[in-house]
């Protein structure tokens, strides 16, 4: 058993990795922003900004944890840059200070998307949103305050129980309730949220430090992801308009894959796309 603090508790990742390290056994801490969830049986909430280094040094010099899962971040705003690059090197520098391991949520949006194939783990960040920007600064700080940290790149998270914001945004635009255009040249490796949790918690009882790939085994379209979240909730996903992103105001990376051969020769948990995921979870085509 060990003691293991994750940053963002109550997030999409965050409540999937304390529910698996709960029913494994671990001592989990998790924190929490502004409200204070309900009490769970082997979870401790501690509430915390990331914004505030003091604040980070003294949480985690009282809880003491072997390890650490960095998973708080927020994606837009002005406060992109303090809580999810800035927030992240407070993170890292107390998690060294205290001896515990540590692994940092990175993503695919790094990169600028201009690439025909995969990026691997040697490939350099080269973002082209705030949101990006803010991911590759947070690597560079857990790079240099925690050199043997695990910093884990990952795609689009999804889910059922509950719903992820990702496919409920998909079912809103198929059903008519949202006007957006899904493109069919933007390209992601969406990962179950339980199979990412799973190997997080794997990865946390390796040795493996620096950067590592984490994400779905299918390369799929935006479009074609929203059109396959659709079937699996019973939406006929003919109301989903396409699009290309080059015809997109706003630039947008538009081919993310990223390279999972490393964590599929390090990893036991299967790393599944979402076709067979759906049919696992008895969804497809619902």
């Amino acid at each position: 058993m060990s003691r293991i603090f994750i940053t963002g508790g109550t997030g999409y990742l965050g409540s999937a990795l304390v529910r698996q390290a709960s029913a494994a056994g671990h001592a989990v801490a998790a924190s929490y922003f502004s409200h204070e969830p309900p009490a769970r049986e082997g979870v401790t909430w501690a509430p915390l900004d990331v914004r505030d280094p003091l604040a980070v040094e003294d949480c985690l010099d009282r809880l003491r944890p072997d390890l650490v899962i960095h998973t708080a971040f927020i994606q837009t705003g002005p406060d992109v840059m303090p809580v999810t690059a800035r927030g992240t090197g407070h993170v890292a520098r107390a998690a060294a200070a205290v001896g515990a391991r540590l692994i940092h949520m990175s993503s695919d949006v790094i990169f600028d998307g201009e690439r025909e194939g995969p990026y691997s783990e040697v490939d350099p960040p080269a973002p082209i949103s705030d949101y990006g920007l803010a991911k590759a600064r947070a690597e560079a700080l857990v790079a240099e305050a925690h050199p043997g940290a695990a910093i884990v790149r990952t795609s689009l998270i999804y889910g059922f129980d509950p719903i992820d914001k990702i496919s409920r945004f998909s079912l809103d635009v198929a059903e008519g309730r949202t006007a957006a255009v899904l493109f069919t040249d933007e390209y992601r490796c969406p990962i179950y949220v339980e199979d990412l949790a799973a190997a997080l918690l794997e990865l946390a009882g390796l040795s493996y430090g620096g950067i590592l790939n984490i994400a779905g085994a299918e390369r799929v379209s935006r479009y074609e992801l929203g059109s396959l979240i659709a079937q699996a909730w019973g939406v006929d996903p003919a109301g989903i308009p396409a699009g290309l992103s080059t015809e997109s105001p706003s630039r947008r990376p538009r081919n993310c894959t990223l390279d999972i051969t490393r964590a599929q020769a390090l990893l036991q948990t299967r790393l599944r796309g979402i076709r067979e995921v759906l049919r696992a979870t008895g969804r497809q085509g619902k």
